[in-house]
């Protein structure tokens, strides 16, 4: 079969000059636990379920997720584990191997369950993950052009100007100018678009509006990728500490799951040192082992 390697290896005439070929790739180690090789394609495969900064690093971090595969369905065998597989979720069954894995854990990592007092240590020490999320109240008028038509993308910010001066002027004629003038679907509301969070829009958009005050127009129209925008923001409603009542079931499941994850990556580190295991280099992970 011809592989893209193979293409680009080829030496292909240019006049009289030939292109020397580009370095052959370099091959991978053969992977293999307990003699029992873990193939190139079997890692390609599962490198998409593993996105990352470059193609190397995920076809590494699918190795490492197969070989992890590979120690606990090859104990489950061991132990002569066997599961009925269950379903996961509408229309899809776990594998038997999933099974398998499943039963194994279940049977050799116990870990605490986390109780009040724990849970309240957590809360104490982390009290910004608990806040409700800051509120704004915003309107806007959207003076649309993309990015793509410099020329429209002039004539939306000459228009959101002009009516941003009879603002200026009258401030009260907002709802009235967006329904006249607005591109967003917001118009039928005046211009409102409710209560906004962080990241909620465009980062252009959210850096100006919260320079404002409440009641407070922006100075000049705002661009976006979208065109230019009139923003009012009308409200701001600060976030709050949520009370550790309302919070502590949330917590005592990331504690226990958090437990749970470092209890598995410690038993498969077990089973990796007692296998054997060519190829890579368990120990050089940068992360758990199990995620």
């Amino acid at each position: 079969m011809t592989t893209l390697f193979d293409l680009t290896n080829t030496v292909v005439p240019t006049g009289k000059v030939k292109v020397p070929p580009r370095p052959a790739a370099k091959p991978h180690a053969k992977i293999s636990v307990g003699g029992v090789e873990i193939t190139e394609d079997a890692i390609r495969d599962e490198a998409q379920h593993h996105p990352a900064s470059s193609p190397a690093a995920a076809f590494d971090a699918a190795a490492r997720a197969l070989v992890v595969r590979a120690l606990l369905v090859n104990e489950a065998a061991a132990k002569g584990i066997v599961v009925t597989p269950e379903s996961v979720a509408i229309g899809k069954r776990e594998t038997d191997e999933e099974a398998a894995i499943r039963g194994l854990l279940d049977a050799e990592v116990h870990t605490p369950s986390a109780d009040t007092e724990a849970c309240r240590r957590f809360y104490d020490a982390n009290p910004r993950k608990f806040c409700s999320e800051t509120l704004y109240e915003a309107r806007h008028i959207l003076f649309a052009a993309p990015e793509s038509a410099p020329e429209k993308r002039q004539q939306a910010k000459s228009q959101a100007e002009a009516v941003l001066g009879i603002l200026a002027e009258a401030p009260g004629r907002f709802a009235e100018l967006a329904l006249e003038f607005s591109a967003c679907p917001s118009k039928g509301q005046g211009g409102s678009l409710g209560q906004l969070t962080k990241g909620s829009t465009v980062p252009e958009f959210e850096a100006a509006l919260f320079t404002l005050e409440p009641g407070q127009l922006a100075p000049t129209p705002v661009a976006s990728q979208f065109g230019y925008h009139i923003i009012r923001l009308e409200r701001i409603v600060e976030g709050k500490q949520l009370p550790f009542g309302m919070v502590e079931p949330r917590i005592a499941a990331w504690l226990e799951a958090s437990s749970w994850s470092r209890a598995v990556a410690q038993y498969v580190s077990i089973l990796a040192s007692k296998a054997d295991i060519t190829g890579i280099n368990m120990n050089a992970a940068d992360g758990p082992l199990v995620q």
